[in-house]
């Protein structure tokens, strides 16, 4: 299988297992990775997920090219229907688009090669990025005479400064893993041998806090940031008073008292 899932404590790993093709996924592998991501939303026991890569060369280069020739129906009548049902017909590229899928628990890209077109539209969708060297981002699209369809420059511009977001999409080149630590596209570069381990280090700290916390703090992150203050602030408060009656919250302020981990269940 192409899309190795185990769960570690309260942490999900998923791994892109396509070496051949360097991890770029076919249709149905891509089918495969969405259904697992919502399963681990609906997963109690999964707090935390980290996406990585198999092998030494690649994180995910996109699409694979065995399945991605033209779409024969026309564009605006598949656009209409699902995702799955469009991606049967040939239009795969909104299945790399996960924003229907509503993962709320935090995403860690642990990018261990090349992380091209679609794979680094992926890596962008997560909410933290480390890389090992010799990893490189890029969107290579536009030397096909294509662009990125699944939002990839506008995540690349949210994700680090629009010059260097433009000089990426514009160019089609790739850059390596110590100029996306410099322009903040990735928070931490260690050596190929460390980077899984720190990946699951850092989604070990996340899921020792408040469930319902940590979703609630993504979910607002991504939905209100085209907000005013007046709004993104009376939502916050709603999720703060949310949270104020919850069993998590009260045992969070007793462990505290009490000087001892808290022992939370996401209630």
């Amino acid at each position: 299988m192409a899309i190795q899932f185990k769960i570690i404590d309260h942490v999900a790993l998923i791994t892109l297992d396509a070496q051949p093709s360097n991890n770029a996924l076919t249709v149905s592998e891509l089918m495969h990775l969405r259904k697992t991501l919502v399963a681990c939303q609906d997963d109690e026991q999964v707090r935390v997920i980290v996406l990585t890569g198999a092998g030494d060369r690649a994180f995910c280069c996109g699409a694979s090219q065995k399945e991605s020739s033209l779409s024969t129906v026309g564009h605006i009548a598949s656009a209409m229907k699902s995702r799955e049902t469009e991606a049967e017909e040939g239009g795969y590229t909104r299945l790399f688009d996960l924003t229907d899928l509503e993962v709320w628990k935090p995403l860690i890209a642990a990018v261990n090669g090349a992380c091209l077109g679609g794979g680094l539209e992926l890596a962008l969708q997560c909410d933290l990025r480390l890389a090992a060297h010799g990893a490189t981002f890029g969107l290579p699209e536009v030397r096909d005479a294509s662009i990125p369809a699944a939002g990839g420059v506008q995540y690349l511009l949210r994700a680090v400064p629009a010059a260097h977001a433009m000089k990426m999409a514009l160019t089609g080149e790739p850059i390596s893993a110590q100029e996306a630590l410099r322009i903040g596209l990735i928070v931490d570069l260690l050596p190929r041998e460390q980077l899984l381990s720190a990946a699951l280090t850092l989604a070990e700290s996340i899921a020792a806090n408040g469930p319902l916390a940590v979703q609630s703090i993504k979910r607002l992150a991504l939905q209100t940031a085209h907000l005013s203050p007046r709004d993104f602030v009376t939502l916050a408060h709603l999720h703060w008073g949310l949270l104020r009656d919850s069993k998590d919250h009260a045992e969070g302020r007793a462990a505290s008292n009490e000087q001892r981990v808290p022992k939370y269940t996401g209630a």
